[in-house]
């Protein structure tokens, strides 16, 4: 996957904003990144677009920046110019799609049909925009098509928001969506930064789903474990399941390791909608990852330790 497309996959959610002033470019983009979000798809719908691409590809430079609503290829060549790394448009224009590829850049034109799906592809678009997404059907219709166009890449924008997000980014031929939820255009205008802040904070939890999976617990052996496990299952009334390397208790809550794992006393699971989007978000909080210890499965991360142990305990993300 070509790498901008790689990072818009692993941000997910890409912001789509159109700005009413250049002044707004700056302090926007900055509390996007304090949000876990940095990343923005700048419409042309406004006069201002292309100065704040400038404004923020100078002043904010770890923003991943996109321009949308492009129509011609004189919009687009202006966007490039001013530092988007992609190219958005509503619908499927042929001449601006083989302008911008040309040119070396990414091309997102929009698409609702097959057709026009297969067509972007076969001039070289890696990724697609589906749009408007539910007003054509939403996932169950890519679904539909993505039986026919399996190598298919969508970015689904126009009706998504924090209830159904995951609902499109749980399909995997959805490398990203991109929406307005955590930026209304009424908090722009009352540069209200921190509240968009919290609002970006949110979508990326919901979107990473994070939830404790079970607890590890290191045993010297098998007899140690299962005492261990039986005073668990006997103290709260949960089941014992013994495996091959462990023995699990109630519903997999605790996983009593016969030999010592991991960690200094054991580890902890943490499930994810996507480990990929964890590994990423997590990183921008400061977390370190062993990447020596990634399982990676259909060219999808499903597991991978952090690299620090927390209060003795080796902690490991696992896809859900």
């Amino acid at each position: 996957m070509n790498p901008i497309m790689e990072r818009v996959y692993e941000i997910g959610i890409i912001p789509v904003i159109a700005f009413n002033s250049v002044d707004e470019a700056v302090p926007l983009c900055k509390a996007l990144v304090a949000g876990g979000l940095p990343a923005a798809e700048v419409t042309f719908r406004t006069a201002c677009a292309e100065d704040c691409i400038k404004k923020i590809h100078d002043e904010v430079p770890e923003m991943l920046l996109g321009a949308g609503t492009v129509l011609t290829t004189e919009q687009a060549d202006r966007a490039m110019a001013a530092g988007a790394s992609f190219i958005v448009s509503p619908g499927f224009d042929p001449n601006v799609t083989k302008h911008v590829i040309e040119k070396g850049g990414i091309m997102m034109p929009g698409t609702c049909s097959a057709g026009e799906m297969q067509q972007a592809m076969n001039l070289g678009c890696e990724g697609i925009k589906f749009f408007p997404a539910e007003a054509n059907g939403g996932v169950a219709m890519l679904k539909n098509i993505g039986g026919a166009l399996k190598t298919a890449k969508w970015m689904c924008t126009g009706g998504i928001n924090a209830k159904n997000v995951n609902d499109y980014l749980a399909y995997d031929q959805i490398f990203a969506v991109g929406g307005t939820w955590m930026c209304k255009s009424d908090k722009i205008k009352a540069g209200a930064w921190d509240e968009i802040t919290a609002m970006c904070k949110e979508a990326v939890d919901t979107m990473l789903g994070l939830e404790l999976a079970h607890i590890g617990i290191n045993c010297a052996d098998d007899t140690e474990a299962m005492k261990t496990a039986e005073t668990l299952g006997a103290l709260l009334n949960m089941a014992v399941k013994p495996g091959n390397s462990s023995i699990f208790v109630g519903k997999k809550e605790f996983e009593i390791m016969k030999k010592p794992g991991r960690g200094t006393h054991g580890h902890i699971a943490i499930r994810t909608n996507n480990v990929d989007r964890a590994i990423y978000h997590l990183g921008l909080r400061g977390v370190k990852f062993d990447m020596d210890s990634k399982n990676v499965k259909n060219g999808k991360t499903v597991a991978i330790y952090m690299a620090d142990e927390i209060a003795g305990f080796a902690i490991h993300l696992v896809q859900k």
